[in-house]
């Protein structure tokens, strides 16, 4: 949040003071009952308009005070300018306004810390994760916040959840991204697990970037996420995964996702980690597709 300059009553008292000071020596002749009663009705105004001044400051302040992010978390380095109004979040990312409404009854159509991680790390490192023209498939996308930034910095994205958060998740992409972006992001039904071979069949379906974020958050479906994540991170695909570790469960999945993939820490915010993972040939690829 950017701060505002304080002691707003300094310039105006000095102001003040040196006009009656002058006009002390222009109505010198005067008579000094007139020059104590412009004295009397001078106090007066600079005491009304400290008053107002001041209860001005505190109102401003009890609206700063309601422009609160929702969870009351401690505000970390990284996160961007955020506030809560009238049922949505409002972040400012790649210089652009993001409006998200978000749906407190589902965990997937909730902001977390994670997404703005990741969001953050995109936005400061577009030469080593360059999303121009880039095909990027979001999983778990909840309300938008992670694939709109990819628009906006100028990626093809299709944003997948469940079927019941696709509504809310597409009003978020399209009215963050029209007019904005070179490419309209879309919103698709992803369930995780084996039946993505028939819905997303790999002759039709490639893309540059997977991201993720949070996506591991009291989910009893690790084993179908990780699936996932190895179906669509073929050969020239980088995946990208943040996550705040929250339970052992965690920490049990990043062990996995290790195994299965090259990795390489990208970075620490706080308690969020974010990973970069490439596809790695397993000893099973190798018989069946041997060198030469």
């Amino acid at each position: 949040m950017n701060q505002v300059s304080m002691d707003p009553l300094s310039t105006s008292h000095q102001e003040e003071e040196e006009t009656v000071i002058l006009k002390e020596e222009e109505e010198e002749d005067e008579e000094k009952d007139e020059n104590d009663d412009d004295d009397e009705e001078s106090d007066e105004e600079e005491k009304d308009d400290s008053e107002t001044t001041v209860i001005d400051g505190e109102e401003e302040s009890d609206d700063k005070a309601k422009e609160t992010e929702p969870q009351q978390q401690e505000k970390q380095a990284w996160a961007p300018t955020t506030y809560s109004k009238f049922g949505k979040e409002v972040f400012c990312y790649v210089g652009q306004e993001i409006s998200i409404f978000e749906a407190l009854d589902s965990y997937g159509a909730v902001i977390w810390p994670a997404a703005l991680a990741l969001c953050h790390y995109l936005e400061i490192n577009v030469e080593q994760v360059n999303l121009v023209d880039k095909a990027v498939l979001e999983l778990g996308a909840g309300p938008g916040l992670v694939s709109i930034v990819a628009t906006l910095l100028g990626a093809w994205v299709t944003a997948t959840d469940l079927p019941e958060i696709i509504g809310n998740l597409r009003a978020n992409l399209l009215r963050n991204t029209r007019g904005r972006c070179r490419y309209t992001p879309q919103a698709a039904a992803l369930s995780w697990g084996p039946e993505v071979e028939r819905t997303y069949p790999r002759s039709v379906y490639r893309y540059d970037y997977v991201l993720a974020a949070d996506v591991v958050y009291h989910h009893d479906y690790l084993e179908e996420l990780l699936f996932t994540m190895r179906y669509f991170c073929r050969p020239g695909t980088t995946l990208i995964w943040a996550n705040k570790v929250r339970f052992p469960s965690d920490l049990v999945f990043t062990e996995d996702f290790k195994n299965t993939f090259n990795t390489t820490l990208l970075a620490e915010m706080g308690e969020v980690k974010i990973f970069k993972a490439t596809y790695r040939e397993t000893e099973e690829h190798l018989q069946h597709h041997p060198a030469g």
